[in-house]
């Protein structure tokens, strides 16, 4: 497998491996839109997206956002998101290698740790997070989300 940084040009594999991420998801608004979001993200230095290739097909990604701090002597600390493995490429190894790729980046850049949140509730993707070198019960998680 061959891991890298996403660029422009990955934006039309990246949202079609997303189908694998959610059953469900909310509609995506123009074409434009995306496209702007896309390019602010990926020209913001603290958002790197990843993905592992396999026979030049993009299987897995996550994103790391990498956040400016002044605790912990102002090291940083950073934020998995978007963890995604192909459907037909999972329990091989793709997502823990992309993971532990997204990790060594932040080591790299010096975070003091690295959060992770899943919605899943299953055990055997929560047992995957805990292989790869995730607490589930170093801290409790909360989410609010606006009023609908």
């Amino acid at each position: 497998m061959n891991i890298r940084e996403l660029q422009s040009y990955d934006l039309h594999s990246l949202l079609a491996l997303y189908a694998h991420l959610h059953e469900c998801d909310d509609p995506l608004p123009s074409d434009a839109t995306v496209e702007a979001v896309w390019l602010e993200a990926i020209a913001n230095p603290r958002i790197k997206y990843f993905g592992g290739f396999a026979s030049g097909s993009l299987i897995t990604s996550c994103m790391l956002t990498v956040i400016p701090n002044l605790t912990r002597s102002c090291r940083p600390y950073a934020v998995i998101e978007n963890v995604v493995t192909h459907a037909a490429h999972r329990r091989h190894g793709w997502g823990r290698a992309i993971l532990l790729h997204a990790l060594d980046e932040a080591w790299r850049q010096r975070c003091y740790k690295v959060m992770l949140l899943t919605g899943r509730k299953d055990e055997g993707t929560l047992r995957f997070y805990e292989q790869a070198g995730f607490d589930r019960h170093g801290k409790q998680a909360f989410v609010a989300k606006p009023a609908a």
